[in-house]
């Protein structure tokens, strides 16, 4: 209706080009509506800066989230950061362990930041323990943690996190889940800055090979039964390069890497149906949760000339119906999930049911079910495997 208006008000005398007018418009929307987001971004970034430094004496013993970090952060020298957005040529190692309040004190899906003052660990999510590890530490780690079952699960955080907000995330995930599989964080050099968008997905790109490697370890450690990924937002382009690499590199994938979880995915859907082909026959089971109103993906859109994003698009419809049944992949449409995140970027972390199926159900290997019909709109695509294979 905007469009109209301001059409017919222009003067009789002035020439006017519909179509040319039309799709100015349509761009300075998007412009706007883009500038809202990135100025609404900004403000969200308000976490305290010095949450990761440990706290002394916390006598806890419980809600534990004992953590192993790979990263391709450069080391901070700042006093509680760890890690900054900026890129190292060298991975690093770290330990860390991460404290939270019992869920009398806090909703499920929610992370309690703490204030400007020291945290409180009956309240507030508290750092007790950050440590450099060194390689021939991860088996120690891995035998104390892992559990009976001996699983991992890797996460790979999305654009606009900075190290401190990738810690607490993960630790929310892998305790509201209630998994036993040993957390590993998989952290990348993201700036957390909405204008960093560029920066941050070159970083990805340059991730990729580290993931890779990480991958390949874990899936080859006699000592690990599966190994599961969950991906969110742009670290999904950073999974799917890397799993690319490892079939083309290997001929298959490693039959431990069992399950890949894609949350909000910021990858091109074409992009996606040839990595996803190029991994060959031998493939981990995929679980994609997209929501239709995510404003983040809005704006990656926006800055990848208007191409879909897989998180975003709508998977009833052509053709992307069509491409979802090429690659034999359960997709989550969370559309109607209500969340507290304006930009509806969260949800598989920050509802109470998606966080607990994630645990419940796909870390375990096991199909989404009938009875999962509290998570809102839920879509699953039939597999067409062979089909795909012959493209």
């Amino acid at each position: 209706m905007a469009e109209t208006k301001m059409l017919t008000s222009t003067p009789a005398t002035s020439p006017v080009n519909p179509v040319g007018s039309s799709s100015r418009l349509r761009f300075a929307g998007s412009r706007l509506a883009i500038l809202s987001i990135l100025l609404s971004l900004s403000a969200c970034a308000s976490h305290p800066s010095n949450v990761l430094t440990p706290v002394v004496g916390a006598a806890t013993d419980r809600n534990l989230v004992d953590m192993l970090v790979v990263s391709t952060r450069a080391v901070s020298s700042v006093p509680g950061q760890v890690f900054s957005g900026e890129r190292s040529e060298e991975r690093s190692l770290a330990h860390l362990v991460v404290s939270i309040p019992d869920n009398s004190q806090r909703r499920v899906g929610t992370i309690q930041w703490p204030g400007a003052q020291a945290p409180d660990p009956r309240s507030d999510f508290a750092t007790l323990k950050v440590e450099a590890l060194s390689p021939r530490m991860l088996d120690d780690w891995f035998l104390r943690v892992g559990g009976k079952r001996r699983k991992v699960l890797i996460f790979v955080h999305g654009f606009n996190n900075t190290f401190e907000e990738a810690v607490y995330r993960f630790a929310q995930i892998a305790h509201d889940s209630g998994t036993d599989a040993a957390p590993i964080l998989f952290t990348w050099p993201s700036r957390g800055g909405p204008l960093s968008y560029l920066y941050d997905r070159e970083s990805a790109t340059n991730s990729r090979d580290a993931l890779e490697f990480v991958l390949t370890r874990a899936a080859a450690d006699p000592a690990v039964s599966d190994v599961t990924i969950l991906a969110h937002s742009m670290g999904n382009w950073i999974a799917l390069e890397a799993l690319r690499q490892m079939a083309i590199r290997h001929g298959a994938l490693p039959p431990k890497i069992r399950n890949v979880i894609m949350a909000a995915p910021d990858v091109d859907v074409d992009i996606f149906q040839s990595e996803y082909l190029a991994m060959g026959p031998q493939k981990p089971r995929f679980t994609l949760f997209l929501s239709r109103d995510d404003g983040a993906l809005s704006l990656s859109r926006f800055l990848a000339g208007d191409k879909d994003r897989l998180g975003g698009v709508d998977p009833d419809s052509e053709p992307y119906r069509s491409k979802l049944k090429k690659t034999n992949i359960a997709v989550i449409d969370l559309t109607k999930l209500s969340d507290a995140d304006p930009f509806h970027h969260g949800k598989f972390a920050d509802s109470p049911e998606v966080v607990r199926l994630i645990g419940a159900r796909l870390i375990e290997g096991r199909a989404v079910a009938d009875a999962d019909t509290s998570l809102g709109e839920r879509v699953i695509i039939p597999g067409l495997a062979a089909a795909a294979e012959t493209h």
